[in-house]
């Protein structure tokens, strides 16, 4: 089934996230939205908060959270060492494609998203990756302990 859910193939440790949320403080987030009340604009608001350069990537805004949104990641200027993913997972593939392209570092793909071909791609090609889980909660967790 097409809408079925996919279970993580690859999970990465506590150590690896800690270290991914400590080293790279560049991130792009991939389907902003403009709209306090969504998950992609709280947990950039977060991010912002907490030191993190935010880069937002929506093609139907010119900003969001008073930065300049750009269409999609080759359009980012400079380096992004993060790609935060919140796109439904039949999305992903692409997104993958293009921070491979610009040298992304990680990958990370918010809660409720999965896609263990993309992820297998992006592993391959040096990234690290992880999948199903908040950044903002995970953020939270490292910093508390």
């Amino acid at each position: 089934m097409e809408d079925e859910c996919e279970m993580p193939l690859a999970v990465p440790d506590d150590e690896d996230i800690a270290d991914i949320l400590r080293r790279y403080r560049r991130v792009a987030v991939v389907g902003l939205s403009k709209d306090p009340a969504k998950a992609s604009h709280r947990v950039a608001a977060y991010l912002i908060e907490n030191g993190y350069d935010v880069v937002p990537v929506n093609p139907s805004c010119d900003e969001v959270l008073g930065r300049r949104c750009h269409p999609d990641l080759r359009s980012v200027p400079g380096r992004i060492d993060v790609v935060d993913i919140f796109r439904p997972a039949a999305d992903v593939p692409p997104i993958v494609a293009d921070a491979i392209a610009i040298g992304a570092r990680a990958v990370w793909m918010q809660e409720g998203i999965v896609n263990n071909e993309a992820a297998e791609r992006a592993a391959s090609a040096g990234l690290k990756v992880v999948m199903n889980r908040c950044m903002m909660v995970e953020h939270r967790r490292v910093s508390q302990g």
